[in-house]
């Protein structure tokens, strides 16, 4: 048998370790072993401290550690952990019941899943089953992203990620985002299910137009189809809203969350009308771990910090403040996004490099693409962490400036 004693070294120093390391390789080499956080600050193996402006893209909207949810968890893991899907466990109710109030629209209901990828792939199942066999094709957007597993793969919008793995589950077709005449050509008896983010994050943080939702929601309207919004980035607060779909005055058929619902514990959910929900049956679905009760306690935390602290109002103010001062940072043509999922575009290439430089730097942030970063911080950055990490990227991005107009000179 190998030894894998040696994989992590004591002082933490992932290089020696990844020839030994028994993780595959699908991340590629990590560039930190993360140890400790606490709000918006990270801390190394080392010592070194970073700011993230990422929160574990989108995740940690209450800020890492938060005292509130890390107790929740610590009394629940004491308590009980674990049971199965057969029997009900106190926050379950609870946490439904305030997903419910939040997206606000007809009166639903929800199903537990670990993750967002699993919440999309339980939504496109339930969407099925209600919409009867004939009806089974699902229209999404192109630089679209809906998960990693064989189904939320093919929904999503980007054939370069498709290639590897075909083929790939039948019945997912695409159409132009924010082109609705494109999206209605497309529409066909077969389909009976549209699925759409009202912001595209991993596509590139391009928020939908309030034209293009509104004529999507009378598309499905007219044609019998079912609408899910997939708000796993956007959802809870992060655009300015409980959820993304909100800024657009319509109202959805399902709607699927993860992310920040557990600020950093593993776990999502399905809502859905209760008309639609009815087609769920025993034996339908399923998951072993789903709603287990460690995971629904921080739910059940987060979504109460959340509620207390009024989280969109907050999103809405500090996005405002966040985006104004990215507008003035040197490169920078453009800034977009709803609340405080943000990125910049850039009047060059180097986002990459912007982005490792920031890293070292000691500020997470992420390059969609040469010319793009995304910025989500927690939801509770604070002013002075604000200033500090755009000061750091705003150095990154002048040295890139500079760097160029030494080339050009």
């Amino acid at each position: 048998m190998t030894d894998h004693s040696d994989a992590m070294d004591r002082s933490g120093n992932v290089d020696a370790a990844l020839d030994h390391c028994p993780l595959m390789s699908n991340y590629g080499p990590p560039p930190a072993l993360f140890v400790r956080g606490e709000g918006t600050e990270l801390w190394d193996a080392d010592g070194k401290r970073y700011l993230d402006f990422l929160t574990g893209l989108a995740v940690v909207s209450l800020g890492h550690s938060h005292p509130v949810v890390s107790k929740a968890v610590a009394d629940q893991a004491m308590k009980l952990s674990h049971t199965s899907n057969l029997y009900a466990t106190e926050h379950q109710a609870p946490v439904a019941l305030e997903i419910d109030r939040l997206i606000g629209g007809p009166s639903g209901q929800v199903i537990f899943q670990n993750s967002g990828a699993e919440a999309n792939e339980a939504a496109i199942k339930l969407a099925r089953k209600y919409q009867g066999r004939g009806r089974h094709k699902v229209l999404s957007a192109f630089r679209s992203f809906h998960g990693r597993t064989l189904a939320t793969l093919a929904a999503t919008g980007q054939p370069e990620k498709h290639e590897p793995f075909q083929p790939l589950p039948e019945g997912f077709i695409h159409a132009a985002w924010n082109d609705l005449a494109e999206f209605e050509a497309a529409i066909t008896p077969e389909v009976g299910t549209i699925l759409l983010e009202p912001l595209q994050g991993e596509g590139g943080v391009n928020p939908a137009s309030v034209e293009f939702f509104q004529g999507i929601r009378k598309l499905c309207d007219d044609h019998g189809i079912t609408l899910i919004l997939d708000e796993i980035q956007t959802g809870l607060g992060r655009t300015g809203q409980w959820f993304g779909f909100q800024h657009f005055g319509i109202e959805p058929d399902i709607v699927t969350l993860a992310k920040a619902l557990g600020n950093g514990m593993p776990v999502g959910a399905v809502w859905a009308r209760r008309d639609v929900a009815a087609a769920f049956q025993p034996g339908d679905h399923g998951s072993t771990f789903a709603g287990q009760p460690v995971a629904t306690a921080a739910a059940r935390a987060t979504l109460g910090v959340m509620v207390e602290s009024d989280l969109p109002a907050v999103a809405t103010a500090t996005g405002a403040e966040l985006r104004a001062k990215l507008a003035a940072l040197p490169c920078v043509t453009s800034v977009r996004g709803l609340g405080m999922l943000v990125a910049i575009e850039l009047d060059r290439t180097g986002a990459k490099d912007v982005g490792r430089a920031c890293f070292d730097a000691g500020l997470i942030v992420n390059a969609l693409n040469d010319t793009a970063i995304r910025l989500a911080p927690p939801l509770t950055l604070s002013p002075a962490h604000l200033d500090e990490g755009l000061a750091i990227l705003g150095a990154q991005l002048q040295e890139l400036h500079d760097a160029d107009e030494d080339k050009s000179s």
